[in-house]
């Protein structure tokens, strides 16, 4: 979990399996590129016991005090313009049971849905968030019922096809209206049956400025990096005309991509365009490495013939994986309309815990993946 402080004159990016910013309108967009802007800035960490709203969990098992190192972000000047965003993929009911395995070391009674829908929501409700984007969202009367008591509002998209999870954007019904929204279903485009959010929030105070929120849930598959690129390049292509169709609004995006800091997805996200063709398509998003016990280094890959042939051989591109990254059969070139920077990364943080990116190193851990892949 991470706390910071930006400007949202510019467009954001940035990560989570739970994440929190905060953000205050700038007159100039370059302020929100980074907290150093900042006049007087500092950044400190200490450490500090856990804080949580059920005092029956400051303490483990064992009756051991739960303590973690925090760290303290650049705060802005007061502003009645500051709102504050946090993106959380919080495990589909469905996916905890269906993928068991992944989590070996987990209590089944910590898994119940019962008992997550609790935590998740005392977890959200603590920080008071203004805006709340959820992927992986199948039990969302459930959650919205709760979010409802404590003052929010949500729109919920559900995924195509088998799937019934989806994603939920929730913000504070005193603070913002909905003026404009858009749901992204990615099968209408040939780009299998995850789902998106786009939504147009205008606060009641600060002369009705507006903002738009983006919402997504990538593709898990590692090897399809076609269709990753292809459904992230459409969201924003839809951000994109509806920014302009209300003068051109700050634009934040949140949620869980599936694709890793060192990635081509995260350099397409982070620059003005990709020439994908020169990279392979199944290491597009960089998960291939992610395996816990090759990050944590306790296990060394064995290089078969085969694999060794594979790993140094270009994934070439076919007609059709081309045109489903890029809509179009004849383009080589994708480019990004916004200039996104990711949010965690402009947070200074120790080396201990922070990736060659500046970001975090994990926001996802299971028994079969350590890394990153959550950004706002």
């Amino acid at each position: 979990m991470a706390t910071t402080f930006l400007s949202c004159g510019p467009f954001l990016r940035q990560h989570s399996h739970f994440s929190k910013f905060f953000f205050s309108s700038s007159k100039d967009a370059a302020d929100a590129s980074s907290t150093s802007s900042l006049p007087k800035s500092t950044t400190t960490s200490y450490t500090r016991r856990w804080y949580n709203p059920s005092s029956r969990r400051q303490l483990n098992e064992e009756g051991v005090q739960i303590l973690r190192h925090w760290i303290e972000a650049d705060q802005p000047s007061a502003s009645e313009e500051k709102f504050s965003v946090v993106s959380y993929n919080i495990l589909a009911e469905r996916n905890t049971w269906k993928h068991r395995g992944l989590y070996p070391n987990v209590p089944s009674p910590y898994l119940k849905w019962n008992h997550r829908k609790r935590v998740i929501c005392e977890e959200l409700l603590m920080w008071n968030p203004d805006i709340i984007c959820l992927q992986e969202v199948d039990k969302y009367f459930d959650v919205s019922e709760i979010m409802e008591k404590a003052g929010y509002v949500g729109s919920y998209t559900r995924r195509t096809g088998d799937a019934i999870d989806g994603c939920a954007i929730f913000w504070k019904a005193d603070k913002f209206r909905l003026i404009d929204e858009e749901s992204i279903k990615f099968k209408m485009f040939n780009l299998r049956d995850n789902v998106a959010q786009l939504s147009v929030l205008e606060m009641f105070k600060a002369n009705s400025r507006r903002l738009l929120i983006g919402n997504i849930h990538v593709l898990y598959n590692p090897s399809r990096g076609d269709v990753k690129l292809g459904q992230i390049r459409y969201l924003l292509s839809r951000a994109e005309i509806l920014s302009k169709k209300w003068s051109n609004l700050p634009f934040v995006l949140a949620g869980d991509f599936n694709s890793t800091p060192e990635s081509a997805i995260y350099k397409f996200l982070s620059s003005s365009e990709l020439n994908f063709m020169s990279y392979d398509r199944r290491e597009l998003s960089g998960q291939s490495g992610c395996h816990p016990a090759k990050v944590l280094g306790v296990k060394k890959e064995v290089c078969t013939p085969f694999f060794c042939l594979g790993s140094q051989t270009k994934g070439l591109w076919t007609e059709e994986e081309v045109k489903v990254a890029t809509g179009s059969a004849d383009c080589k070139v994708v480019t990004n309309p916004f200039r996104l920077t990711s949010s965690y990364a402009t947070i200074k943080g120790p080396t201990t815990t922070r990736g060659s990116t500046d970001e975090p190193l994990a926001t996802s851990y299971h028994s079969k993946f350590l890394g990153t892949v959550d950004y706002i």
